[in-house]
């Protein structure tokens, strides 16, 4: 953030979605630590009064694949104060499926939480984006998507339909904005190692998720990401970076180097 940005009497506020665990947890908390009003979003009410414990952040139970959730939440923060942030990082994976074998309902909530979700929330919270862009200047739309919105893997239909679709919700969105003082980012990590992300994935057998990241040397940290989240925001504010792709250094692609990384002297 520019230092004509900083004001310690008024900081900017951010609305932090997917904000119970995993990057959004993570970015909640480096957002607070850098003297953002944080206003943590997510389903489970026990882990956001943890994360308000921890951190001094406001907090919201809402489930973004329901409606009425989130127009109480557009609401609450419409009282609340303005909304100079929104950061779109609610989402998952249900399964490795192939797409014939593929379970229709996994596909169905990857849709919904990590794309009709992102559309949801921009719906209901762009009049109050707007609104703060025009009294201090500018305001910002982040979508964390991830690599599977930008290249294809075996298994992977459901989440890469998902994602791809948030991907192209996101560069559309940038499109229709144009003109306006509202910057559009979106941040596309590759492989985090994170609590609960494989977990769900496999329905919680612990011994498939933690082989995802077996024998891979220094897997990206939730903190890496919420660095980085929170460093393109606090750019200043005629910098728009409109996609940042960010992998760990055994990653290339959709292929991943298990071992030791090692020079070819």
């Amino acid at each position: 953030m520019g230092e004509s940005d900083r004001d310690e009497r008024n900081p900017r506020r951010v609305v932090v979605t997917g904000a119970s665990s995993g990057i959004g947890r993570a970015s909640a908390v480096e957002f607070a630590r850098r003297g953002w009003q944080v206003v943590g979003v997510a389903r489970r009410t026990d882990r956001l009064e943890a994360l308000a414990d921890e951190t001094g952040a406001s907090v919201f139970t809402a489930d973004l694949t329901d409606q009425a959730d989130v127009d109480a939440l557009r609401d609450h923060l419409e009282a609340s104060g303005p909304v100079h942030a929104l950061v779109n990082n609610a989402g998952g994976a249900h399964g490795l499926d192939s797409v014939e074998a593929g379970s229709i309902d996994d596909w169905r909530w990857m849709y919904e939480i990590n794309v009709l979700g992102v559309k949801r929330m921009v719906s209901a919270l762009l009049p109050l984006l707007r609104r703060a862009a025009g009294a201090s200047g500018h305001a910002d739309i982040l979508t964390v998507t991830s690599t599977a919105g930008h290249a294809a893997y075996a298994g992977g239909g459901g989440y890469n339909a998902a994602k791809f679709a948030a991907h192209a919700l996101t560069d559309v969105l940038r499109l229709e904005l144009a003109g306006e003082p509202i910057r559009v980012i979106e941040v596309a990590p590759g492989m985090v190692a994170t609590d609960e992300f494989s977990l769900v994935r496999f329905g919680g057998d612990r011994a498939k998720a933690d082989g995802v990241y077996e024998g891979v040397e220094n897997p990206l940290t939730a903190h890496d990401v919420a660095v980085t989240i929170v460093d393109a925001l606090e750019r200043e504010p005629h910098v728009n970076q409109d996609l940042i792709v960010l992998r760990p250094l055994a990653q290339t692609g959709a292929g991943v180097h298990k071992g030791r990384l090692t020079p070819r002297l």
